[in-house]
């Protein structure tokens, strides 16, 4: 079986984990929290990190750090992880369903103006499969509005957009380190700002709003959340941040292989990456037209017949019985791409020889 996105574990893994269950420091206090959040922060070019128990507390930490809550709308796309959009239901506020590009699967800012209304208080854009969102458009509108910005860079970590990392241009970023991330410590996940009293409170809500006292004792100012990342974890994160590069380079040498191999193939449309990004590729993704001559489904199951695993786009949350009654817009290509969109095996272990066989499969079927 060639999977579609398996972690790989090959650095400092081991001595890391090791040293923190050698000194007993494995729970959310100890110097891998520290390490981690440091270092992810320089990595990224942000002032300041605040590692989280997985993406999702991360998503709602940030929203509950910028005072997001009942009666607030956010702009969010359709075509995303169910992730984000649950979040702004965690926090009480309501999401305001966005369509995407055709050719980048990515938040459309030229429909987010007509959206907005004086419910609006913040844009949530989903940098989804590696591709960067147009954020110079983002902000702009932002600042016209007064709205607060959050990324969720998971699908881009290691991304880049005018030069500057997915997730760093917002007022917050957020990331996920689930087991078939770019990097993964298992469940984890990371809020970043340039604010350094943002920083400072997300820190304060996300430890249960504790103060220790002189005498050791406890005290908490308002209601807290326990979304600490382990110590143990974020041992793991340290490690898999130092491959991080190796990582995305891999990723982008194999979707240079994939293109090449795919784009005369009447029917399947490649992404076709812009000038002014740099994407992770987290998953390689294509859209089978009706020219391919088998449905998409029907491709997912010769590949699996094949021991090959892919998986559809998501699907549009905005059908999705729960969200079935929110508000949006016209949402043609999130309905279209959501059809015809397709992942790719996308690991990092991923050989060219595993790459020419699932193409030699995806041709065979043409």
């Amino acid at each position: 079986m060639i999977p579609l996105c398996i972690p790989q574990i090959e650095g400092n893994e081991w001595k890391y984990i090791k040293e923190c269950l050698d000194t007993n420091w494995v729970s959310s206090v100890g110097a891998y929290v520290d390490k981690f959040e440091k270092d992810f922060a320089d990595y990224v070019g942000a002032k300041e990190a605040v590692v989280t128990m997985n993406g999702t507390a991360a998503l709602e930490l940030g929203l509950r750090t910028l005072g997001i809550g009942e009666g607030d709308e956010v702009i969010v796309p359709s075509l995303t992880f169910i992730s984000p959009v649950n979040a702004i239901k965690y926090v009480g506020a309501e999401p305001v369903f966005i369509d995407v590009c055709r050719n980048s699967y990515v938040l459309d800012t030229n429909k987010i103006e007509e959206l907005i209304t004086p419910k609006t208080k913040a844009i949530l854009p989903v940098h989804l499969y590696g591709n960067s969102v147009e954020m110079d458009k983002v902000m702009e509108i932002a600042n016209k509005y007064n709205l607060y910005v959050i990324e969720d860079a998971t699908e881009n970590l290691g991304g880049l957009y005018k030069g500057k990392h997915a997730g760093t241009i917002g007022h917050i970023g957020c990331y996920s380190f689930n087991g078939n991330k770019i990097i993964t410590t298992g469940s984890g996940g990371m809020l970043v700002t340039n604010n350094d009293s943002v920083a400072k409170r997300a820190k304060h809500l996300s430890t249960q709003t504790k103060t220790v006292l002189d005498n050791g004792g406890f005290y908490h100012d308002e209601i807290g959340y326990n979304f600490r990342m382990p110590n143990i974890l974020a041992a793991m994160g340290c490690a898999q941040l130092e491959k991080l590069d190796e990582y995305v380079s891999i990723k982008r040498k194999n979707a240079n292989i994939y293109n090449a191999e795919l784009k005369d193939i009447k029917g399947v449309t490649i992404h076709k990456e812009k000038e002014c990004e740099k994407g992770s590729y987290w998953l390689y993704s294509v859209l089978i037209e009706e020219e391919y001559g088998l449905s998409r489904d029907e491709l997912i199951l010769r590949l699996m017949e094949n021991k090959i695993q892919s998986r559809p786009f998501f699907m549009p949350i905005h059908e999705m019985p729960m969200y079935k009654k929110c508000r949006h817009g016209n949402m043609d290509n999130t309905i279209e791409l959501c059809s015809k969109g397709i992942n790719l095996p996308s690991s990092v272990s991923l050989e060219k020889d595993d790459i020419i066989k699932i193409v030699d499969i995806i041709k065979r079927y043409r």
